[in-house]
């Protein structure tokens, strides 16, 4: 589901500038390999969880410029007729592969890659990279909830506090992605399936003479999900009382109290204790209010009480850590055939990118089933499948271990093939439990909240040797210049 089906313009600026430049250059038509990788994983966690290809397939699959988009470029005096009656005709032809949604990504990795005209391959940078950002970061901030809650329902409760509409809809798009039960957002339900969620507001209550009244006229008319906020004036004394009474009176089949304020751990015990005592014990209780991984860990650990949570703004904004920072880096150009690695320099080695055309390889103990570490390797490279093969730290490349009994996998699939797509986006609930499926390969010590075992992304040593040549070659010419 797209907002508006052409996103072509939601580009920066840039990147029809220096397609006008390249083609006035006559480059047009040369080759570039771009990569989209992040460099840091948010609320420094063990890992990320890869969001938002569907909507980069479908981004993909409508590019094209209508007459209206090339009179306002027009209109702006800076790019050639040739370059405006090449958008006017322009045809997808791009290579495009990426990590499926749902699988454990990390810093470094080429989790999209683009290969084409370098005019086209340019112009995706920007909504590859806000696509990918956004809901990469909401699903990986949605599982760690999740996580938290230990098996317990976690609702998707943020759509109000979203930045923006597209931001609500598929940041709970994200969320279901990442383990949520549903969403509050009923257009995320009708463009995707996800179970749309909700119970009442405090003005429901408000609205009636008596809270009583109001809790009796929801009963009647949602007997089969009636779940009722008990905090509107006070939940002990009176929310708490008026609920029971209506359960007694009413029967309904499926019953349940909600709490969006106060002491959440002690105010659940006594809620409990109470429903047990007057015979309520199939009564499930709801939380919200300004919930994180860290809140409900440490409720669940005060012995609080609670059936499932309803999660808003901290999960919709990721509020601790409100940025995934994606880049998208050239990493080849290809001329008369063959592929040129390049490379970007920084003197903060962190920004260093991986030169080349690459692929990634997921090297998984067939012991254990368990995710050892990443491979990143050059693109024409054999992945080594005997015993004894012999990784390392990029960084700290003394630091080395020794491969056996292992399976590696390529953990990308290819999207586009020369601008036709030959990727099918599987359904929302797979993606979920494929998700689920991903997640039960990593170590408890990299799911930690806090100090997570760092999960290995190691370089060959063909791509090693590469990087090495490259590094060295701008050091040579960077005392030429001296």
């Amino acid at each position: 589901m797209a907002l508006n089906d052409n996103m072509t313009m939601l580009t920066d600026f840039y990147e029809l500038t220096m397609g006008n430049g390249y083609f006035e250059a006559g480059r047009k038509d040369e080759i570039a390999w771009f990569d989209m990788f992040f460099r840091h994983i948010p609320d420094r966690g063990g890992y990320a969880i890869m969001a938002g290809v569907e909507q980069i397939v479908d981004y993909m699959e409508n590019l094209h410029f209508s007459d209206e988009d090339i009179e306002y470029l027009r209109s702006k005096h800076m790019f050639s007729e040739g370059f405006l009656d090449y958008l006017k005709n322009f045809k997808f032809e791009c290579d495009v592969w990426a990590v499926p949604e749902g699988v454990p990504i990390f810093p470094q990795e080429p989790i999209v890659t683009v290969r084409g005209p370098v005019i086209q391959a340019q112009l995706m940078e920007t909504m590859i990279l806000l696509t990918i950002n956004h809901e990469s970061l909401i699903a990986t901030k949605a599982n760690r909830i999740v996580r938290a809650a230990q098996g317990r329902s976690v609702m998707e409760f943020g759509s109000r506090r979203a930045h923006g509409t597209a931001a609500a809809i598929m940041g709970a798009r994200a969320a279901y992605i990442g383990g949520c039960a549903g969403t509050a957002c009923t257009i995320t339900d009708r463009e995707f399936g996800i179970p749309a969620l909700g119970t009442m507001a405090h003005s429901w209550v408000q609205l009636f003479p008596s809270e009583y009244e109001a809790f009796t006229a929801y009963a009647k008319m949602y007997p089969d999900n009636c779940i009722l906020l008990i905090d509107t004036y006070d939940v002990l004394k009176s929310g708490l009382p008026n609920a029971i009474r209506v359960f007694k009176e009413q029967k309904p089949e499926s019953m349940g109290v909600r709490i969006d304020s106060g002491d959440i751990a002690y105010l659940t015990k006594q809620v409990r204790k109470k429903l047990d005592e007057e015979g309520l014990q199939d009564c499930k209780i709801t939380v919200s209010n300004s919930l994180d991984e860290y809140l409900i860990r440490d409720v669940i650990m005060e012995g609080a009480q609670i059936d499932s949570f309803g999660v808003g703004e901290r999960m919709i904004t990721a509020k601790s850590e409100p940025v995934f920072g994606g880049v998208y880096k050239l990493s080849a150009v290809e001329e008369n055939g063959k592929i040129i690695p390049k490379i970007k320099i920084s003197e903060n080695v962190g920004k260093i990118s991986n030169p080349a055309a690459k692929k990634l390889y997921r090297i998984y103990s067939k012991e254990t089933g368990k995710a050892e570490a990443d491979l990143i390797m050059l693109k024409d490279e054999p992945m080594p499948t005997e015993d004894g093969y012999v990784i390392f730290d990029p960084c700290v490349n003394w630091k080395k271990k020794t491969l056996n009994n292992y399976v590696a996998k390529d953990i990308r699939v290819q999207l586009f093939d020369h601008g036709k797509k030959v990727y099918d986006c599987p359904p929302i609930q797979e993606v979920q439990k494929f998700c689920k499926e991903q997640m039960e390969t990593l170590w408890e010590e990299t799911l930690r909240f806090e100090n997570p075992q760092r999960y290995f992304v190691d370089l060959s040593e063909g791509l090693y040797n590469t990087k090495q040549k490259l590094i060295h070659k701008n050091r040579e010419m960077k005392q030429e210049h001296k």
